[in-house]
């Protein structure tokens, strides 16, 4: 039996919940404090750039994805074009971040701090978290 699919609903489903909404926030505050720390010791990006590269000829990154960091991670030059790129609250940006490439670059009390002040809506300046 074949179900046929409605066109016209007047509303539309939504297929992610409170958890993925949730866990959206906690990756995009996790991005904020790993972008303000790259803008403050730049010579991490070589390794987000190696991360990068791994990922892409492993075939763990699809080409887009490929193109669409390393189109941000040239932009470590303007810090409100980057922070801005890294933290667009965009489907496509949520998918990005998901699977990142700036792995390693918090310390675990970074990233700690980053989720408990985001989570507590404390988070006015994310360069109280960089060391």
């Amino acid at each position: 039996m074949r179900y046929k699919r409605h066109q016209s609903r007047p509303y539309s489903i939504k297929k992610n919940g409170i958890k993925d909404e949730n866990i959206d926030r906690q990756i995009l505050a996790i991005h904020r404090a790993m972008a303000t720390k790259l803008l403050k010791h730049p010579h991490l990006i070589e390794q987000v750039r190696e991360t990068l590269e791994d990922r892409k000829v492993t075939g763990r990154l699809p080409y887009g994805h490929h193109l669409i960091w390393h189109s941000i991670l040239d932009h470590i030059d303007q810090p409100e074009t980057f922070i801005t790129s890294i933290t667009e609250d965009s489907p496509r940006m949520r998918k990005l971040r998901r699977n990142t490439p700036p792995v390693g670059i918090l310390n675990e009390q970074e990233r700690q701090l980053a989720l408990e002040q985001n989570a507590l809506g404390q988070l006015d300046s994310i360069d109280t978290l960089i060391y």
